[in-house]
This record gives C-alpha cells, structure tokens and sequence, in this order.
C-alpha cells in the first residue's frame, strides 16, 4: 500500500500567469517548488549564472584566493586533495585546471599536482599519510576540495610540518570539534559565513572560488563560464537540491555539455550512446556520472580524472571505454549483492519483522554496500544498513527513509561501533564482526517507527484531467527542467480512469501499453514501464480471474483505477501524440 496526498500550496495562480504570460497550470507547478516572489519565478524560468552571489560572500573566500595569487608569484608547490565521488573528481579536475590558469597568467614556476585518496586503503578525504608525503615532496601549499572540514589533527600536522593549509568543502561543520584551524576555510555551512546559497556541492564551492582567482589574475570571464558543465554534473551526481544556485549552474551546464570541448567528456558521451542527444540532468546522474564514479569504487578515481585532463583523442576513447566497462561491472556486482540481499531478507522471519533492515553481506565489494543499502531501502521503504567484511574488520553503509535518523539512531548504539559518521539520511560504520547481530537488535528494540511510518509516501502536484492536457502545456512544462531534488518531475493525480484495452510490450513482455480515458475525453495511450505483476494481481482482485485477459483482447467493461502520471510526447514516424506514463496506480 501507499498513501497519496496532494502538496496544498496556495496562492493567486490566475494572477501568477497573467503577469508572466505562463499557463495557471505552470503557475501552481512553480509555487509548489517554493517560488513565491516574482524575482524568483523570473530567474527560475530563465535560470543564468549573472544570478550567483559574488563569491567575496564566502567567509575566508578573499583570503583564499589571496593565498593562492601569493603562492602562485612566489612559485610555491601547491598539492590538490580531493575526494574520489563524481564531486571530488570534479572538484579536483576544476581546481588544477583553474590554478594552472592562474599559474599561466602570472607566469609563475610553481608546480601544481593533485592526489585523490584510494577508497580502500586511505578512507574519505585527506589524512597524516597524504599530509606526510606532500610534505616529503617539498609541498609547500595544500587545498582541500569536497573533504577537509572535519580534519583538525591532519591540518594540524601539516602547520607543524610548516605547509599552508586551505580547505574547500560543503559537508555539515563537525557540531562539537569545530573548523580546523586552517589558513583558510571555505565552507558556506559556517555559521559566521555571509554567502546566502548554502547548497552548492565541493565543485560549486570551488567554482564560486575560481571566480575570484580569475578576477584576480585577469582571467575573462568567459574562462570561468567555460567551467560550469563540470561543476553541473557534480551537483547532479552528488543528489544537490536543483534550485536556486544550483539550477543555473545545471540548467547552463547542460547547454554547454552538449557542445563540450572537453576531449574526455566527448569520448564518454559518445562511448554512452548519448551523441547527438539532448542531454538532461537524468543523463548526468544515471550515465555519464556513474561511469566517472565506478573508477573510484573499482579502481582509482584518477582514471577518471586522467579521461577529463587528457588531450590525445585516442587515449580519451580508450579510457572512455574503460570507464564504461567498469561501470558495467559495478552493476553486475551490484545486481548480485542486491539478490543475495534479498534473499537473505525474504527467508529470514527476523528480518521481515524488522522496521531497521541490517543485512551482513561479506563478500560484497565494500564500496557498493551504499549502492545496495540504497536499492534496498526502496524496495522494503525501511532504513537499511549493509555491512561487508574488509582486511580492517567489517564497514558498512547505511541509507534511510525521512522518518528515521540514521546518523542519530547509530550515536545510541555507539559502544557498539569502532567508528561512525553521517547525516540522518545516509551514515558509514565499522564494527566487529561478532557485533553485527547485537547490532541488528538494538536498533530495533530502540527504533521509534511505526508500521505507518513504513508506508511508501506519494506527493502529487494536483488533480489533472484528460481535457486540459495538450502539447503546449507538456511543451510549457520544459521551463521547469532540468528536473532532479528539490525539483522533482510534475506528478498529477486522476481517479476512476477508464480502461479500455492492454498490450504486453518490452523485450522482457513486463510491461504495458494502455488504452485509457475519462467520460468526457478522448482515448489516451497510458505507458506502465513497471508494476506489472501488481497491476495483474490488482485486477484480478477487483474484478476477477479473468479481467486481465479481458483487458487483452478489449471486452473490459467498467475497469476503473487511480493513477499517477505525468505527461509525455511520443513521437514516432513524425507525429507528435501525448501518452501518459504511470508512474503509480491503485
């Protein structure tokens, strides 16, 4: 079951359209994702990079770039660190390609090098290892980029060893610890900082920043713009709220994606299949970005780097290919944790009574047990921990569900962790093998979930019947793209839809092309790419053995069901016509 409910946002939406010369149906879709003044509706319905804040908002924001200019001039060595995520790589790529600008501008000797940590044996971010080797390299300036802000010790170590610490990041400030104490920190989470957009990832945070080097270096403006399509796809890929800042940085950075000059983007793009396509932020999160972060889970996310930097086109298709290649691996290595997963779940009565799901899979890669504990808290709507066996002990990711606080419900089993970390959504944790079982019990004895809290919830944006949906309005709806979180796809919602007829499509026979229609609309094609069993089961339930077959071969008579949708244009042969996806029904 799932529970259906309406987001109830009011306001003059006829007034709204009058005044911007948009549709009321765009009009209540705008104001129920938050856009309340007409400056806002103005810059989301023509989102620009004029719109970000100046980044001399940033707290130590001016003092970095200082630094920067100062070491550059006196041809100081200076170490990138990133983080190996699609944002890390991305991060890192945009700092050594901005700095080696500003190095170039100002004719400056200094040597600019990078290191990303290996997720296996380094761990997140920057540690005493990477701090000891730069300095054993005569570094003489470190930057962090997507990690850094919860590294006191390490920075610590590095001002001992006389290096200038800089840190860049985005993560939620250490409530207790504090900021290290670097030469300088930024972060818009800090709470004295002034700059008003708080949700940029590591890469917006470092493009913001090369806004202000080039300012300083007499770089054009047109070099910094020239960045966003890869600060674009790390806001996608790293689940960044796509509004404000970030839907001008995505929205512009799809635009130039599909044009790059990037040889490694273009090798990837084509190694995808996606040349030629309009490319979308879904593009971004579920093809190109994936295959970026399956070097850093499988192999080094330097491949993935080295894809971006190279300017050989032969080497770009060669790692191309490779990226994909792993990324193909990831999935089959996924698709058999998830199935081992399952079925430890479906034949344990432990585990289907269990409101906290803590699933112990050894021979899982370790970096995948996120990916897994994803999957599976949507399929069973439950917070899901997954552990895996390491040569240091087990480790494990968790992912959770809006009623629950993963980071908060793991700090009360504490004593019975070697190590913790996260927010309410997501947490990693290690714990000795012998633990995993107390560890199960615990958080369920302690959980406060209901069975209703571990119902599937579904937010629709309004009641939308046949006779107002047209190709101008699907069209008009392409205003709100590029759709992703905090800006989700329009979802309506129709009851007592008419089904006419049914026909099993899909390489598979597992899905459904539908005849649908209302009392005082024409007929409609509704596409059902998922469910399929369901829908059977449903409808035999409701009326009968036999509907489905009825359904089949057109001799349903008053078949009825709810729906949720959006509507799509197929076109096929050079005509345009509307089919409904279903995304749910009841």
């Amino acid at each position: 079951m799932e529970k259906w409910f309406i987001k109830n946002k009011k306001a003059d939406f006829a007034l709204i359209a009058k005044s911007f010369g948009i549709s009321e149906t765009l009009a209540h879709l705008a104001v129920n994702r938050g856009i309340t003044s007409g400056e806002a509706l103005k810059s989301f319905l023509a989102p620009s990079l004029s719109t970000l804040a100046s980044p001399k908002l940033f707290k130590d924001g001016e003092k970095l770039a200082s630094t920067i200019v100062e070491k550059l001039s006196e041809g100081k060595r200076v170490r990138i660190i990133g983080d190996y995520d699609v944002d890390g790589v991305m991060s890192t790529y945009l700092l050594y390609r901005g700095l080696t600008s500003c190095a170039e501008a100002l004719g400056s000797a200094s040597v600019i090098d990078y290191e990303i940590p290996d997720r296996i044996k380094d761990g997140y971010g920057i540690n005493i290892d990477l701090v000891e080797v730069a300095w054993e390299n005569g570094v003489d300036t470190i930057i962090t980029c997507d990690n850094g802000i919860a590294a006191k010790s390490q920075v610590a170590y590095g001002k001992e060893k006389g290096m200038t610490m800089l840190i860049t990041d985005h993560h939620d400030i250490p409530i207790e610890e504090g900021v290290p104490a670097a030469d300088a920190v930024v972060n818009p989470k800090q709470e004295d900082c002034t700059y008003p957009f708080p949700g940029l990832c590591g890469a917006g945070v470092v493009f913001q920043l090369l806004r202000l080097l080039f300012e300083a270096c007499g770089i054009p403006i047109e070099k910094w713009e020239e960045l966003v399509e890869f600060t674009a796809i790390a806001t996608v890929c790293d689940v960044m709220d796509l509004v404000e800042e970030n839907r001008a940085i995505v929205s512009v950075g799809l635009k130039r994606l599909e044009h790059t000059k990037n040889i490694g983007l273009k090798a990837l793009i084509l190694e995808c299949g996606l040349e030629g396509s309009e490319l979308t932020a879904y593009h971004m999160g579920f093809v190109i970005g994936p295959c970026i972060n399956a070097t850093g889970r499988l192999d080094t996310a330097k491949k993935g780097l080295s894809l971006l930097m190279t300017e050989d086109e032969k080497e770009a298709a060669r790692l191309a290919k490779e990226l994909r290649t792993l990324n193909e691996e990831r999935k089959v290595l996924t698709e058999e944790g998830l199935k081992a997963a399952v079925s430890q779940v479906e034949n344990s009565p432990f585990l289907q009574q269990d409101k906290v799901l803590v699933i112990y899979l050894a021979d899982c890669h370790e970096s995948l047990a996120g990916i897994i504990a994803g999957r599976l808290r949507e399929r069973y709507n439950k917070p899901t921990i997954v552990l895996t066996k390491t040569e240091k002990g087990v480790k494990g990711s968790g992912r959770s569900i809006e009623e629950y606080s993963m980071f908060e419900e793991l700090s009360r089993c504490g004593e019975l962790l070697t190590k913790f970390g996260g927010h309410p959504m997501a947490a990693g944790l290690s714990l000795e093998e012998e633990k995993i079982e107390k560890l199960r019990q615990t958080l369920n004895e302690k959980t406060t979930l209901t069975e209703d809290d571990l119902i599937p919830k579904l937010s629709f944006d309004m009641v939308l019947p046949f006779r107002k949906i047209s190709l101008s309005l699907i069209r008009e709806m392409a205003l709100l793209e590029p759709y992703g979180k905090g800006n989700p796809k329009p979802r309506f919602a129709l009851k007592d839809v008419e089904l006419k007829r049914a026909f099993v499509i899909g390489k598979n026979k597992n899905m459904l092309r539908l005849q649908v229609k209302q009392a005082d609309s024409p007929m409609y094609t509704a596409m059902l790419f998922s469910g399929f069993e369901v829908f059977q089961t449903m409808l035999a339930e409701k009326y009968g053995a036999l509907a489905f077959d009825n359904l089949l071969s057109g001799r349903a008579e008053g078949y009825q069901m709810d729906i949720l949708f959006y509507p799509d244009i197929n076109e096929y042969n050079g005509y345009e016509n509307i089919q409904l996806v279903v995304e749910s029904f009841r």
